[in-house]
């Protein structure tokens, strides 16, 4: 049923020529993401941080044109929670960078929904938003990218918010100028291969 449903947008997107945007939110924190890792025997490897809470909230969206298939990746950064005005700014940024019609996908979050969203639809007709299935997070190329990012910073120690947000921008710049990355990202999601 879930496919049933993306497929339908996919034929919309074709039908319409399109630009697919998967969006998704994610956090950042000071607090340092610990993977494994390798030391001499014996020499448990230590990272030394100050616990603060302090983080960077981030939305991107991986888009995919609508005739050749090139893939995009926008994003912006915030120093607090993600609501509805900052999707609303996102998606407005989108549309000042993408020519056309624009469908962006979005999770079920609540703030993915309410009149703010419906009004920039209704200002903005090119402007398409859905959904996808709730408790699907398996389904949006955007988790890879934070997969990707979240790995790229794993073990890091940033002293503060601003080396948090230099690394992060770099990450994901490295992410944005690699299409074997994106598409790895769309492949990986459990969509249907009509994107790459």
């Amino acid at each position: 049923m879930e496919a049933e449903r993306l497929a339908a947008s996919k034929k919309n997107a074709a039908r319409l020529g399109a630009h697919v945007v998967f969006a998704d939110e994610s956090g950042f924190l000071l607090i340092p993401n610990v993977v494994k890792t390798w030391a001499p025997r014996g020499h448990t490897p230590v990272h030394r941080h100050c616990y603060r809470r302090d983080k960077i909230s981030v939305i991107s969206g991986v888009s995919v044109s609508p005739k050749r298939h090139h893939l995009g990746l926008f994003y912006q950064l915030y120093f607090n929670n993600i609501g509805q005005e900052e999707v609303g700014v996102f998606l407005r940024d989108l549309l000042r960078h993408l020519r056309g019609p624009v469908i962006a996908i979005l999770d079920n979050s609540r703030t993915h929904h309410g009149e703010p969203l419906a009004e920039l639809q209704r200002r903005h007709p090119r402007l398409h938003i859905e959904h996808f299935p709730s408790y699907a997070p398996e389904l949006n190329p955007d988790e890879g990218v934070w997969s990707l990012a979240k790995r790229d910073l794993a073990n890091g120690c940033p002293h503060d918010v601003q080396e948090l947000m230099e690394d992060l921008i770099r990450s994901i710049e490295r992410i944005r100028k690699s299409p074997a990355k994106l598409r790895g990202c769309i492949l990986q999601s459990k969509l249907p291969p009509f994107l790459c």
